[in-house]
């Protein structure tokens, strides 16, 4: 069984971090994060029948006037989905748009939803500048 070591042993050369790799490493750790998701919501749909039976799958409940309400809701969430799909699909093309969003948190005084968009922001500060057509970052090991 092989031992996971919190820190390296002494004497070990470990290489500084490579900011493009750390990004690539990310993403995998998001799309793994995407795969589950959308193997949940595929189970979700099939057990449910239909996609217009989700947000009351989700939110059951008898009364039309909370059902109107959950449609709403659930219409709203599909809209900001969406959104944030592109925010995180391609996010070294949405470094001024995260900056802008974050500084208008902050200014409006919501300093923990400013914080929580400082995440994705760095993440997107950290992207590397490379296009597939350059060549790829490697992935094998020297």
């Amino acid at each position: 069984m092989t031992e996971i070591l919190p820190v390296p042993p002494a004497g070990l050369d470990v290489p500084a971090a490579d900011p493009a790799v750390d990004s690539v490493l990310a993403a995998r750790a998001v799309s793994d994060g995407e795969h589950i998701a959308g193997l949940i919501l595929a189970a979700q749909l099939d057990t449910v029948g239909t996609p217009r039976k989700l947000p009351m799958d989700l939110f059951p409940h008898p009364d039309p006037e909370v059902q109107a309400l959950v449609l709403e809701a659930w219409s709203r969430a599909l809209v900001v989905g969406v959104r944030a799909g592109k925010l995180m699909s391609a996010p070294r093309f949405y470094r001024d748009k995260l900056a802008t969003l974050q500084r208008q948190l902050e200014e409006a005084g919501h300093a923990a939803m400013a914080g929580v968009v400082a995440r994705p922001l760095a993440v997107a500060e950290r992207a590397p500048e490379w296009h597939p057509v350059d060549g790829e970052i490697e992935r094998e090991h020297p």
